[in-house]
């Protein structure tokens, strides 16, 4: 099943990021914006993205010919066209249901009948999304993570209906384009890497709430101890190297006490009421000031483009390992092994 064709809808960071990183490894995407500002504020932002790639060796071609890959649709006419010949149409649209569901029946209603339609969303359960579909098994969830030009990971989410041919078809693409796609077995809400930031974060909310800490001491405690060693053993992978026996007994010593809210905290709320919203409006849980952001977003960047230059060349040695089976065949090393009978 070929999904060469792609149709994004919406053009705002994570549709132009996808349509960027799409671009990049030589598909023609084609993305829909009904807003006339935000195609235009998406089109610059993909060029600068485009550029930054090139300038830190993660993509080969000119940023021009990148950019150039990338179709900004506004013509009634060509957005039809492009459904009407559309092999994946990923959905990229604010987190409101009524919205995904407008913009989702609407390309689907023109689309061809072997369209894989796809959600981007990070929170609503796919069957949800499919709901509202007139052919539910050929949709599930992408969960592409930000930015996506450079974190590889996609969570990828069918609801019980879902056409097994479908997640095939969208496991091979993604791994084609150097993604890292990880199948969930069952979907629930927030999918696996929401849940756990979010169970940390609640934790780390409580502890401000209790008095225990302030947020530069509680980040700094995950930024220098147990932040340096996930990375490289995981979660599971730290449990089996501290010993599971170690770990039994502090589960059964620490669980009882560990936040287990439902709705969010209240100092969460007055931050919010106080139009202390991060660093867009330079004050949350942190006061910053311009050169502090700046400093912040260049760390994270650098750090991000160090792991994705390191996720580039893993990808390339994998496709040349590849191109050199075909070439050359299996080694003797990997051909399973006949035993002789009748001698």
């Amino acid at each position: 099943m070929s999904l060469t064709r792609i149709v994004i809808l919406g053009a705002g960071t994570m549709g132009t990021n996808m349509a960027l990183d799409f671009a990049r490894s030589g598909f023609e995407p084609q993305v829909v914006e009904v807003d006339e500002e935000q195609r235009a504020r998406s089109r610059e932002y993909a060029r600068f993205g485009a550029r930054f790639l090139h300038l830190n060796g993660l993509a080969k071609d000119d940023p021009e010919k990148v950019v150039g890959r990338i179709a900004f649709l506004e013509h009634p006419v060509r957005v039809m066209r492009a459904f009407s010949e559309a092999q994946w149409i990923v959905e990229a649209v604010p987190e409101k249901l009524e919205l995904k569901h407008k913009v989702l029946t609407e390309a689907e209603a023109v689309a061809p009948e072997d369209a894989i339609v796809t959600s981007n969303t990070s929170s609503f359960l796919p069957s949800r999304i499919a709901g509202k579909l007139r052919r539910p098994e050929r949709m599930l969830v992408t969960h592409f993570w930000n930015p996506p030009h450079l974190l590889p990971l996609v969570e990828v989410v069918p609801h019980p209906g879902t056409a097994p041919e479908v997640v095939d078809a969208l496991l091979k693409v993604l791994v084609e384009t150097g993604k890292h796609p990880i199948l969930l077995r069952k979907e629930i809400s927030g999918f696996i890497g929401n849940r756990l930031a979010f169970a940390l974060q609640r934790e780390a909310m409580d502890l401000i709430a209790k008095g225990v800490a302030s947020a530069e001491d509680i980040d700094a405690v995950a930024a220098l101890g147990f932040g340096r060693r996930i990375p490289i053993s995981g979660i599971f992978g730290t449990c089996d190297l501290g010993g599971l026996d170690v770990y039994a007994a502090i589960c059964d010593e620490l669980f009882p006490g560990l936040c287990n809210d439902a709705a969010a905290p209240e100092k969460l709320k007055e931050l919010v009421a106080q139009g202390k919203l991060g660093v867009k409006t330079g004050a949350g849980w942190r006061v910053y000031s311009q050169a502090e952001i700046e400093k912040l977003r260049h760390a994270l960047s650098e750090e991000l483009v160090r792991h994705a230059n390191r996720d580039h060349a893993d990808h390339s040695r994998s496709k040349a390992a590849q191109h050199t089976m075909i070439l050359r065949g299996p080694s003797s090393a990997t051909l399973p092994k006949v035993e002789k009978r009748g001698q």
